[in-house]
């Protein structure tokens, strides 16, 4: 199957922690940061989740903020450091390839808030995704 998401990065679930209705599965990155997905429960029994399982966690470059340091009080679960690599600005929108240890992450975001953040090539940033917009899959 080929997916239209640009965001695909290898890992392995290292936790699942059930809910009646929802779970949340950690996941270490190849790379060896650390995702939460928040999935059904009903899928975490179809894909057989379970610590060990290897999995690629899955997120729309439109579902991915950044940051251009650390952030508090925030409830996003995901912050993932990086390095920008790549960065396109359109009219209106912007998208930026961020190199993290394993892999790499692609980001779009509007054009302004590119330019808010003062973002180049090389600018240190924390990608940010919320655990509800993380998705699995199994090999």
């Amino acid at each position: 199957m080929t997916l239209s998401i640009r965001n695909q990065l290898p890992g392995t679930v290292t936790e699942v922690r059930r809910g009646e209705v929802m779970a949340t599965v950690e996941v270490r990155l190849t790379g060896g940061q650390n995702l939460t997905a928040a999935i059904t429960m009903e899928a975490v029994e179809q894909l057989g989740l379970a610590p060990g399982t290897p999995v690629h966690a899955l997120v729309k470059s439109t579902e991915v903020s950044v940051a251009t340091g650390p952030v508090d009080g925030l409830s996003i679960r995901n912050r993932l450091r990086g390095t920008v690599t790549h960065l396109v600005l359109g009219a209106v929108m912007a998208v930026l390839k961020v190199s993290m240890e394993g892999g790499e992450l692609t980001a779009v975001i509007t054009k302004d808030a590119a330019g808010d953040l003062g973002l180049f090539v090389g600018s240190e940033v924390v990608a940010l995704v919320k655990s509800t917009e993380v998705a699995l899959s199994t090999a």
